[in-house]
């Protein structure tokens, strides 16, 4: 042991050396495995003590635990004791209102099976009759049977001895019959037509007197004639001479520029303007005024005041268009209608001037309409442009109605305006009450006296023509034109014409007179007929 520490302690010998390095290293080694046994030892008793206090937190929660479950043991059961306590009250109450319907449907079921027992035994005794009366029924079939067959055999006989005692066939008869029973059929009727007629006519006699009386009273003008032909008077046979010119040179330029005739050889110190265009006839006569007073009258001056007068005169028309349009009271009409409403001022119609008849038309239509409730504009609007074909109708080709439709159509105007135009004259069905208030007026304009005038020879020839027509009617014994034309007085025979067939007759001639006469206003046909009995005491 000495000579080993002495080795160690000499460090000068390679084994001391060695010693003295390997002894640290094995301190230290041998100091970790003691520690390592410590620690080993503290840990286990580290966790000893955790596992003790573990398992007893483990085994107090478990008793809590336990007792939890316990409580909640008891209070499931009680929770339960009382859901099945709820629901065995509400099974016994639906149990009893079940039992309580059951009853009610057996009640019913009972009384349904004593009322189904008792129809049973009432359709029983119904069965029981109908078969009684069924057999009933049969032996009074097999009865009247019996007496039809003999009916019909006696109804032979007395048929052909009503043939032999008549020289009449079956046929025969019964188409006089049947002659006699329409006859007395149609008589009839036109009793009742006639008396229906007159009510409804009196009726609408009184009312449509106070409409238009009042309408009329309301809308008052002036009538005054007017002729197709201006004249211009001369102040002397040199101005006459001036206006021919040299070789007609000037009279000629006037034609030209115009398109109206001059007439100056026939009538004496005035000049006749002839033409069918009324614009062109005017710009004619402001063009000879104004040279007569001016007294300078040669081509390039004719041509010159032409052009003025003209261009004077378009302003006028279209002043006169808006004029009428402010006094009948409408707006909204299309320039190129405004301008042509403007040219009726120019434009006659049986000597009335169409400018103020169809203001006077749209005044009457809009005071009609007005009285009855209606669209009083569009009685107006209809009535101031029904004849507004009247401004052109000497251009085109056509009749004013059709020309006047179609510038309706041209110029957008409403369909029933359009309509109410085709209509004033009966051309076709108006669609509107507005259009024939429209036809009321325009008759009413031109019935008025002094209105409207014609040549004698066109009055007697419409006055001839109106009797012939009458008179071309079986029955009929004389005609009489009385009123102007107005109205027809047809007397007929009476041994040939009863009242009933009087009546019928008076729409056949009013309907003849409407298709074959042209005529202002309305006719009245007055069908008369006279039985006289006549005897001479001797």
């Amino acid at each position: 042991m000495s000579t080993l520490l002495s080795l160690l302690l000499d460090v000068s010998t390679p084994v001391a050396v060695t010693l003295f390095v390997l002894l640290p290293i094995l301190g230290i080694v041998l100091g970790g495995f003691v520690m390592k046994v410590v620690l080993d030892r503290i840990s286990k008793q580290r966790n000893a003590k955790k596992i003790d206090e573990t398992t007893r937190r483990v085994e107090e929660m478990i008793e809590t635990a336990k007792a939890e479950c316990k409580q909640l043991k008891k209070e499931a059961i009680l929770e339960s004791k009382e859901q099945d306590l709820k629901r065995r009250n509400e099974l016994e109450q639906e149990m009893k209102e079940k039992r309580a319907e059951q009853q009610r449907t057996e009640s019913r079921l009972n009384r349904q099976e004593d009322i189904l027992e008792k129809k049973e035994a009432d359709l029983n005794r119904k069965s029981e009759s109908l078969e009684q009366q069924k057999n009933n029924l049969n032996k009074r079939m097999e009865e009247l049977e019996k007496t039809r067959e003999q009916v019909s055999h006696q109804h032979e006989l007395m048929i052909a001895e009503l043939e032999r005692v008549s020289q009449l066939t079956k046929e025969e008869a019964k188409k006089q019959l049947t002659d006699e029973i329409l006859e007395e059929t149609r008589h009839d009727c036109a009793l009742q037509v006639r008396n229906m007629e007159q009510q409804a006519k009196d009726e609408a006699d009184i009312n449509a007197k106070n409409i238009i009386s009042l309408a009329i009273q309301r809308c008052a003008s002036d009538h005054a004639s007017e002729t197709t032909v201006s004249v211009v008077p001369l102040p002397n046979d040199d101005m006459k001479a001036r206006l021919i010119g040299r070789e007609g040179r000037n009279i000629r330029a006037i034609e030209q520029a115009t398109g109206i005739e001059l007439i100056i050889d026939d009538t004496p110190e005035v000049v006749i303007l002839s033409g069918f265009d009324p614009v062109r006839r005017e710009i004619a006569r402001l063009t000879l005024e104004r040279l007569i007073a001016d007294g300078r009258i040669h081509p390039a001056r004719i041509e010159e005041t032409v052009e003025k007068v003209t261009k004077e005169l378009d302003m006028q028309i279209k002043t006169a268009g808006e004029n009428a349009m402010f006094e009948v009271g409408i707006f909204g009409l299309h320039p190129e209608l405004i301008k042509l409403i403007g040219r009726l001022k120019f434009r006659t119609s049986y000597g009335q001037n169409v400018y103020r008849h169809s203001i006077e038309v749209a005044q009457l239509a809009g005071l009609m309409a007005q009285e009855l409730g209606l669209d009083v504009n569009f009685a107006k609007r209809a009535g101031l442009l029904h004849d507004i074909g009247k401004a052109v109708d000497h251009e085109q080709e056509g009749t004013h109605i059709q020309l006047g439709a179609d510038l309706a159509k041209k110029y957008k105007e409403n369909a029933m305006i359009v309509n109410a135009i085709m209509a004033h004259h009966g051309d076709v069905e108006p669609k509107t009450i507005e259009a024939v208030l429209v036809q009321a007026a325009d008759a009413i304009s031109g019935a008025r006296p002094g209105a409207r005038r014609e040549t004698g020879s066109n009055y007697i020839k419409r006055l001839e023509k109106l009797e012939e027509i009458a008179a071309g009617f079986p029955g009929v014994d004389k005609t009489y034109a009385i009123q102007a034309g107005r109205e027809i007085r047809v007397v007929v025979k009476p041994e040939q014409i009863d009242d009933a067939k009087a009546i019928f007759l008076a729409k056949d001639i009013a309907k003849k007179i409407e298709s074959e006469l042209e005529y202002p206003g309305q006719i009245k046909v007055n069908v008369i007929r006279e039985f006289r009995s006549v005897e001479y005491a001797k």
